[in-house]
C-alpha cells in the first residue's frame, strides 16, 4: 500500500509523533504485514509517501486490517483531518530488477503513470534492468494498482476523503545515495525500452527515508 499526502504545516510535529509512535506500529502488528516506511519529499514541503509491504495483496483486504480501518483510534481520527491532497493505492508487484541492499533504501523515486500503448514483458525487463544498472541504483520495482481493493470504503477514508486510485502503474527506484549522486535511471530506462517511455498522467516524486518499522516475525526480534 502506498499513500501520498500533504500535511497541515501547524500539525506537522503532531503528525510525525502519531505516525511514529502509534500508527505505523499498529499497522505493522497486523497479521500479514511485513514493514512500514515513511518518506519525506526532498523539496522540504510537508509532503509524504507512506508505504506498507505485506505478504500478499489479500492482506490489505483481510478482516484484521479492515477492522482497524473501520475503528480508527482517537489519535488517528484527529490526525487524518490534517491530511491534504491524499492519494492511496493498493498494488501487486509486476516485475523487479536489481537487489535490495542490506538496509532499507534511504532515497526513493516514485512515479505513477499509465501507458499510452502496449509494452511486453521483454520491454518491461529491459526498462527496469537499464535503470537498475545506473550508478547508485539498487532495486527497481514496477507495481500495478489493484483497483478493487484500493476502492474499498472505510471509516478512515470518510475522514481524509480523496478519490480511489484508478488503474495505473507505480515505479519505485531505490537507492542509498542522494538523488544528485545517482545516475539518471529513468532516462536510461526510456532509452532501453521506448514503449515504456510512452506515458501519460505522470506524477513523480523524490523522497528521503524518515521512518522505518518492521515486523519482528521477519527478523526474529532482537538478538
Amino acid at each position: 500500500m502506498a499513500f501520498w499526502s500533504d500535511i497541515d504545516d501547524d500539525y506537522l510535529m503532531r503528525y510525525q509523533q502519531w505516525h511514529n509512535c502509534e500508527h505505523v506500529p499498529e499497522r505493522v502488528s497486523t497479521p500479514g504485514f511485513r514493514r512500514g516506511r515513511r518518506y519525506r519529499c526532498v523539496t522540504g514541503a510537508p509532503h509524504f509517501l507512506m508505504m506498507y509491504e505485506t505478504e500478499n495483496p489479500g492482506t490489505l483486504a483481510s478482516d484484521a486490517y479492515m477492522a482497524k480501518l473501520n475503528a480508527p483510534t482517537p489519535w488517528t481520527k484527529e490526525a487524518l483531518t490534517h491530511f491534504r491532497n491524499p492519494n492511496r493505492g493498493i498494488y501487486s508487484i509486476a516485475h523487479q530488477e536489481g537487489e535490495e541492499g542490506p538496509f532499507c533504501a534511504t532515497w526513493i523515486t516514485a512515479l505513477r503513470f499509465t501507458l499510452t500503448g502496449e509494452a511486453g514483458a521483454d520491454a518491461v525487463r529491459d526498462w527496469l534492468g537499464a535503470m537498475a544498472a545506473e550508478a547508485g541504483i539498487g532495486r527497481v520495482q514496477l507495481w500495478r494498482a489493484d483497483v478493487a481493493t484500493s476502492g474499498l470504503a472505510t471509516a478512515e477514508r470518510k475522514i481524509y476523503g480523496g478519490s480511489a486510485a484508478g488503474d495505473h502503474l507505480l515505479l519505485l527506484i531505490e537507492s542509498m545515495l542522494p538523488h544528485a549522486e545517482q545516475g539518471d535511471a529513468l532516462h536510461a530506462g526510456d532509452r532501453a525500452a521506448p514503449p515504456l517511455a510512452a506515458r501519460k498522467g505522470e506524477v513523480k516524486g523524490q523522497y528521503w527515508l524518515e521512518l522505518y518499522h518492521h515486523s519482528q516475525a521477519i527478523y526474529g526480534g532482537m538478538q
